[in-house]
């Protein structure tokens, strides 16, 4: 009945504060609601009375981060901008701050002796060694291995002696040749010429490293145990001659070996099919 009085003055201003006063209500109820629903949620969020299951301890977001910045170091990859707030270790860190990649293998050849793998003859003729197909595999002496690498760049005796890694596809041999070189030839050591491996063994890895499913003679390389990564140990390859390092082997190699031989282009020498070998890549006559 009072929407069809007759309109008097005021009467619009009082049907709007009473509207107002409708919509301040619901407002208040819709507040009130929702104030409820918080309260009912943080209850439900709140221990319960008695003894408490113990809560699991959650997985630090950072473990293994050290390692995985190594290997991205390693592959030549750019190294995020927060690596040194979680650290890689001091030797890596100090390199990285150098330019250089930090070292991949094992400490077993480092400074050119190991307890474990490749010792230096300790006279020029000391205990002569032959492997089974004919070549000279008597330990270098210091000195001897010394002046072979007085011939190599700075790079290439941080990998042959320092057991560094060069950057995957990237790398070349001593005499210049790429990583992928897909010519007939045999490849020897950096360091005393020995020879290691023979192109026809040679296989596209896609790693970026010169990979061979075989070496030449078994006796020609020395396998050590590299745990130098904590949490996956490996095999490091040295020259069996001059304890150069030269990569690592993997058992995930095509047949008839199953096995990968992962090496540096930097610790190695191509010679073509054709070309003569120097004395020192010679079999024993």
């Amino acid at each position: 009945p009072a929407l069809n009085a007759p309109e008097k003055p005021g009467s619009i201003i009082r049907a709007q504060e009473v509207s107002s006063t409708h919509a301040m209500q619901a407002t208040t109820l819709t507040i009130a609601s929702s104030r409820a629903t918080v309260l009912r949620s943080t209850k439900s969020l709140a221990p319960r009375p008695g003894p408490q299951r113990p809560r699991r301890a959650a997985r630090s977001l950072t473990a293994g981060r050290p390692v995985a910045f190594k290997f991205l170091k390693e592959l030549g990859l750019e190294k995020p901008s927060w690596l040194p707030k979680f650290g890689a270790g001091k030797a890596a860190e100090e390199a990285t701050s150098r330019g250089e990649v930090p070292n991949m293998g094992s400490t077993g050849s480092k400074g050119g002796s190991s307890s474990q793998g490749w010792q230096p003859s300790t006279e020029e003729k000391s205990g002569e060694r032959i492997s089974k197909s004919g070549y000279d595999i008597t330990p270098l002496t210091l000195a001897k291995q010394k002046e072979f690498a007085s011939q190599l760049s700075p790079h290439q005796r941080n990998v042959a002696l320092e057991s560094g890694t060069e950057r995957a596809f990237t790398g070349k041999t001593v005499n210049g040749y790429s990583h992928d070189c897909k010519q007939k030839g045999l490849w020897v050591s950096a360091i005393g010429g020995l020879p290691l491996f023979d192109s026809s063994t040679k296989f596209d890895s896609g790693t970026g490293w010169p990979s061979f499913w075989q070496p030449i003679d078994p006796e020609h390389v020395i396998e050590v145990v590299d745990r130098s990564i904590g949490f996956m140990p490996r095999v490091e390859v040295v020259d069996a001659r001059s304890g150069a390092h030269l990569g690592h082997v993997f058992n995930d190699g095509p047949r008839p070996t199953g096995k990968r031989y992962c090496m540096n282009a930097a610790a190695l020498k191509f010679i073509p099919e054709g070309e003569p070998l120097p004395e020192e890549s010679k079999p024993i006559k």
